[in-house]
């Protein structure tokens, strides 16, 4: 809320951005306490490694089954740069850029 040019922060927002600070904390914590107490075998390892791009996907992947010619474009330019450089956060800026690109050239 901006009154009077004063920046007024709503003790809901921040109490809600306090606990999903907390929950995130605790999530990341329990998962490294688990990882520690059990046998992490290599095809556990192998899924676990993988688990970043495929949360990428899950959510970017319906985004791009409900969009245009700009999105399709972008996903072509983000395989390419994955291609190349087998960087996913580069591939990723990449398709943001080219998807911004390819909305205000259409």
């Amino acid at each position: 809320m901006i009154s009077d040019g004063t920046l007024a922060l709503d003790p809901l927002v921040v109490g809600v951005i306090l606990a999903m600070t907390v929950v995130t904390v605790l999530t990341k914590v329990g998962g490294f306490w688990l990882l520690r107490r059990i046998e992490v075998s290599e095809r556990l390892e192998a899924g676990l490694s993988v688990l970043p791009g495929a949360i990428v996907i899950a959510i970017l992947g319906p985004e791009l089954a409900a969009g245009g010619p700009a999105e399709w474009g972008a996903a072509g330019i983000v395989v390419l740069v994955m291609w190349r450089t087998e960087n996913i956060l580069l591939a990723l800026c990449g398709g943001i850029g080219a998807v911004v690109l390819f909305r205000a050239l259409g």
